[in-house]
């Protein structure tokens, strides 16, 4: 004896009677693949700042240099861009709940693009333009785009905040290499006092983001 089947539906030559037993595990097959995704966009979504910190990090120790020193002062300061921007504009999260900050621009992607872009421009400067830097171009872009996307994917951005925030982050990274490029680096080269505070001011923020650090991101 078969079990309750399903109405029938018309096929090209003939009809089948599908059993209703197989149209009712379907949700139970898929609710564990999309919980387990879920969960994997989430746990990826809270690493995000971590291996972006890393990335950064890694980049600022291979070269050691004023630049160097200038990025890492373009990065605190992209993020205090960050939250000033998120006061005056005052918009709310998709789901209020999640966090108690307004949500526009996301910092995330902000920082993201702006450590990505420095992270390019260096290695471009390094080795050149090519086929291998392209491609390493390209695929940090596409990480950066991927990660972006889960602050939506976890309702934590709207779109539009997210996209804000990955266009100043880009737009700020790019202005603060032009400026050292085309001003900085000949006043940090010939003047005492330019090598003086770009070193003192990189050393406070630093400093001050590693207290930041550990205050939030690991006490917290």
């Amino acid at each position: 004896m078969t079990g309750p089947v399903a109405p029938r539906i018309e096929a090209d030559d003939e009809d089948q009677e599908v059993p209703l037993a197989s149209l009712e595990q379907e949700p139970m097959v898929n609710g564990p693949i999309v919980a387990s995704c879920l969960g994997l966009g989430a746990t990826l979504n809270n690493l995000s700042k971590w291996l972006f910190a890393v990335l950064f990090g890694i980049t600022v120790l291979w070269k050691h240099d004023a630049q160097a020193l200038w990025a890492s002062i373009g990065s605190v300061l992209n993020s205090l861009l960050s939250h000033i921007l998120k006061r005056l504009l005052n918009q709310r999260r998709p789901v209020p709940t999640s966090r108690s900050d307004p949500g526009m621009p996301s910092s995330h992607a902000q920082s993201i693009f702006y450590i990505v872009t420095y992270t390019i421009i260096t290695v471009i400067e390094s080795f050149g333009k090519n086929g291998l830097t392209a491609a390493l171009g390209g695929l940090l872009y596409a990480l950066s785009c991927y990660f972006s996307w889960l602050r939506i994917s976890q309702k934590l951005h709207t779109t539009h905040q997210v996209l804000v925030g990955a266009t100043i982050g880009l737009g700020f990274s790019h202005f603060w290499f032009w400026l050292w490029n085309a001003i900085m680096f000949k006043a940090f080269e010939s003047l005492f006092w330019v090598h003086f505070i770009v070193v003192l001011a990189a050393a406070v923020l630093c400093t001050g983001f590693l207290v930041y650090v550990l205050k939030y991101w690991i006490l917290y």
